[in-house]
């Protein structure tokens, strides 16, 4: 007999709701059109949550029998410093948006972002950010023609200015 894995930091609580969150999804899914068959528009939805309730009840019957950990309060192996810091910057180029606009707004996230998680020196860091950003900006500005928040950057008289130059 092989001795179990310890339960980690919330793990049960973490089981709990995802039991729970599928037992809201199922009914959720029969308030659609109930279960009145496999065709009806109700039977794909019941059928996911359904398999979700269940599989998620026998992960919380496992997490149940494993043997607590001395230890449950572990922060950093909830939440790691990467994953906090990636949310503050996200949050962050929510509210720099508008603002700033998508290009220089979207440069600082990539910038920062790409030297948390990947530790790179700055050249590299920057350099695939800017290119990144013009990608990003020529398929979708001048390919696909939508319309981001211009914030600081001309962007229009840019384009006005390079439309001239070729006509």
């Amino acid at each position: 007999m092989e001795n179990p894995q310890p339960r980690r930091s919330f793990e049960l609580v973490f089981s709990f709701f995802m039991f729970g969150a599928s037992l809201f999804l199922f009914y959720t899914a029969y308030g659609i059109s109930g279960f009145e068959a496999l065709s009806a528009p109700g039977g794909v939805p019941m059928m996911t949550t359904g398999l979700m309730t269940v599989t998620s009840g026998m992960v919380l019957i496992q997490t149940l029998r494993k043997p607590a950990e001395g230890n449950q309060w572990a922060l950093r192996e909830i939440l790691p410093l990467p994953v906090v810091l990636m949310t503050v910057l996200i949050t962050a180029y929510a509210f720099l948006l508008k603002p700033l606009g998508f290009i220089p707004t979207s440069f600082l996230f990539l910038v920062i972002g790409i030297r948390i998680l990947t530790r790179r020196n700055w050249g590299w860091t920057v350099m695939v950010s800017a290119f990144s950003i013009l990608l990003i900006w020529v398929i979708f500005r001048l390919i696909f023609s939508v319309l981001m928040p211009a914030g600081i950057v001309p962007e229009a008289e840019i384009l006005a200015f390079f439309r001239k130059l070729m006509a």
